[in-house]
Order: C-alpha cells, then sequence, then structure tokens
C-alpha cells in the first residue's frame, strides 16, 4: 500500500523541493504587461512583461495557484 504524504509533516522534517514548469503555466494566464506591473510598478521606466518573479508581488494569488497545483497532483 502507498504511503500518503502530509506537507506539513514533511515540511517539519525535511526541506522540499517543489519543481515544475512554473513559465509554461503562468504563460497559460496571458497576462500583460500592466499585469505585470500592478499599481507598485506602474511607472517603472522598463518593460517587466516575463519577470515572472513579480508576479508574487502583482498577482500573488495566480502564483498561489499555481503551488496549489503541483501538491494536488502530489
Amino acid at each position: 500500500m502507498d504511503k500518503k504524504y502530509n506537507i506539513r509533516d514533511e515540511l517539519n522534517k525535511r526541506v522540499l523541493v517543489l519543481d515544475g514548469a512554473m513559465g509554461s503555466l503562468i504563460q497559460e494566464y496571458q497576462l500583460s504587461e500592466s499585469d505585470y506591473r500592478g499599481a507598485r510598478f506602474s511607472e517603472y521606466p522598463y518593460d517587466l512583461k516575463g519577470n515572472n518573479d513579480l508576479l508574487s508581488i502583482t498577482f500573488p494569488d495566480i502564483i498561489r495557484q499555481i503551488h496549489e497545483q503541483y501538491l494536488d497532483a502530489g
């Protein structure tokens, strides 16, 4: 029988590395330049589209949804 893992229990025991096609999943949302900018970076002088790290600030719900998909997939 396969052992079921509880993510919280595992986090208490060890460091976990979650790896996946983050960029591909972000692309499915078809975000615009203004989505990447959000209010915080609206006046930034350079293009920000494709800077996926910013989405943790400007669109944290999308990043959360993607991580939940990883966890649901096991």
